[in-house]
């Protein structure tokens, strides 16, 4: 990644200067100026060609849990081909001897995507994606990495050092801190715009998480990434921005429609809204621990959560295999030791005031939560989180549209219902509230922000709705509970009892 000046000369104009950043694409670049607007473009001058010192170097590490508590994978991009290097990751604990893990490497072509612009002006070849899994971590230990390549003559190619803490054990007491947002996308830090100007707040989520970043262990991006709909290169762009995040922290993501809606390709929506990627970039450019890569539904444990990520890009509802995958998720997790329950998904399953949802009468994605709130009842989730309707909007404890507790913000003992939270402000442009909120909705603000969860401890839980423009918190509740709440009998959740005695 660079920063450079561009001497633009003109036999008409004169000299004019343009200063541009540049992220390592794979290629030489130069800049064309052209007058005439869109309507009527015409070449007025190119400049130099202008060359990274290794264009084909390891670049843009992205940190994801694996399968197993103990895991932590690291994926990146670079140049070469297995035909030219070895790839690998050099790591262990910060200090120790440092061990060599190999990695596995894939890519894609036109060919797998499923329509245009992916296939035809938006195609860029997107390098090769290498993945490594570092096993067998010690719980919170930290640990140093970099990313290396072994060429055919011998020599090697490195990224510099970077670190990471390893996640704790399932049931473990400490403190534990989770960033939960969607819909952020990419901006250029040059102050040149793309077209339209799609995502006005990402800089600030991302600048606002860099500044934060000792005081937060993960992340997860339930969906809409980098809005590349189609145009490969942004891909580049987006793993450009967040690599100071996703090197240092595990960057967990969910399937949004702009990674994944095309028609005629088994999305639940026959929309174009990726653009013809119709998944493909997302799953080949980030690892996530599912176990079929283009279902992209999963479960992870970080210490005293457990998070059940859904794709509400796929049928979702009873008698599905999603359906079946949610309840086993929700189902085999142990309360006692991971009292937090969390489920997330991409589109609104749940509740949500914007102005369209209230305008179909549903206040939610269509079909949303008619078959999932019984599993959210019957397996006490303590939160539902969203994204797809770019703004902040939190929602009482809730059960078949009836809030079921009376406080707002300091919830103790039994809370009775799931929370919903909309945390789809991650960057891309405002969504509108309905006029009137509904008497659910506790509390909503059209602005951009993200969420933030800290677990204490098993008996107490924060969560906080910061603003991106400053970082400050501007919403927050407290569940604060023993075990046996847990267990508690609620409305169409409670166990099978006995007359026996």
């Amino acid at each position: 990644m660079g920063r450079y000046s561009i001497y633009m000369h003109s036999s008409n104009k004169g000299k004019a200067v343009l200063k541009f950043q540049l992220i390592n694409q794979r290629a030489d670049f130069s800049f064309a100026l052209f007058s005439g607007g869109l309507s009527n473009p015409k070449l007025v001058a190119v400049s130099n060609f202008i060359a990274f010192a290794n264009p084909k170097a390891p670049v843009y590490p992205r940190l994801a849990q694996g399968k197993s508590w103990n895991e932590m994978t690291v994926t990146w991009t670079s140049g070469y081909d297995l035909s030219e290097a070895v790839p690998f990751v050099e790591w262990g604990p910060k200090g120790r001897k440092q061990i060599q893990s190999a990695a596995g490497t894939l890519t894609f072509n036109r060919n797998s995507l499923c329509g245009q612009p992916a296939r035809t002006v938006g195609w860029r070849d997107p390098g090769f994606i290498h993945t490594s899994f570092l096993k067998e971590l010690w719980p919170n230990m930290r640990y140093t990495y970099r990313l290396g390549h072994f060429l055919l003559d011998g020599s090697y190619v490195w990224s510099k050092r970077y670190s990471f803490k390893a996640s704790p054990y399932p049931g473990q007491n400490s403190l534990q801190r989770v960033i939960i947002f969607g819909d952020m996308g990419k901006a250029e830090r040059d102050g040149s715009n793309e077209y339209a100007n799609y995502q006005p707040g990402s800089l600030n989520t991302t600048d606002q998480l860099i500044k934060d970043l000792d005081n937060f262990d993960i992340v997860f991006h339930i969906g809409d990434l980098p809005y590349a709909n189609g145009y490969i290169s942004q891909w580049d762009q987006f793993t450009a921005q967040v690599q100071e995040i996703s090197s240092t922290v595990p960057y967990m993501i969910a399937s949004g429609n702009h990674e994944r809606d095309w028609p005629n390709t088994g999305s639940f929506y026959d929309t174009p809204d990726s653009g013809g990627e119709c998944g493909v970039p997302a799953e080949t450019m980030y690892y996530f621990p599912a176990e079929n890569r283009a279902k992209f539904w999963y479960a992870t444990d970080y210490g005293m959560f457990r998070f059940c990520i859904a794709d509400s890009e796929h049928d979702w509802r009873e008698g599905s295999e999603q359906y079946k995958f949610i309840e086993h998720c929700l189902a085999t997790v142990d309360r006692k030791q991971q009292p937090w329950l969390i489920f997330a998904a991409h589109r609104p399953l749940g509740y949500s005031s914007n102005d369209w949802y209230a305008q179909e009468g549903s206040f939610e994605e269509p079909m949303g939560r008619e078959s999932l709130q019984r599993l959210w009842q019957k397996y006490k989730v303590d939160i539902g989180f969203y994204g797809h309707v770019h703004n902040y909007e939190r929602v009482c404890p809730i059960y078949q549209n009836q809030c079921v507790n009376k406080e707002k913000s300091h919830y103790s003992g039994t809370v009775n219902g799931t929370i919903h939270v909309v945390v789809g402000g991650g960057g891309s442009h405002l969504s509108d509230f309905a006029k009137a909120p509904p008497v659910w909705s506790i509390f909503r603000d059209k602005d951009y922000g993200f969420g933030k969860l800290t677990a204490f401890n098993h008996s107490f839980l924060l969560f906080e709705y910061k603003k991106s423009s400053d970082g400050k918190v501007y919403d927050s509740f407290t569940i604060s509970r023993d075990y046996r709440d847990v267990l508690a009998c609620v409305h169409d959740g409670c166990e099978k009892t006995t007359l026996a005695s």
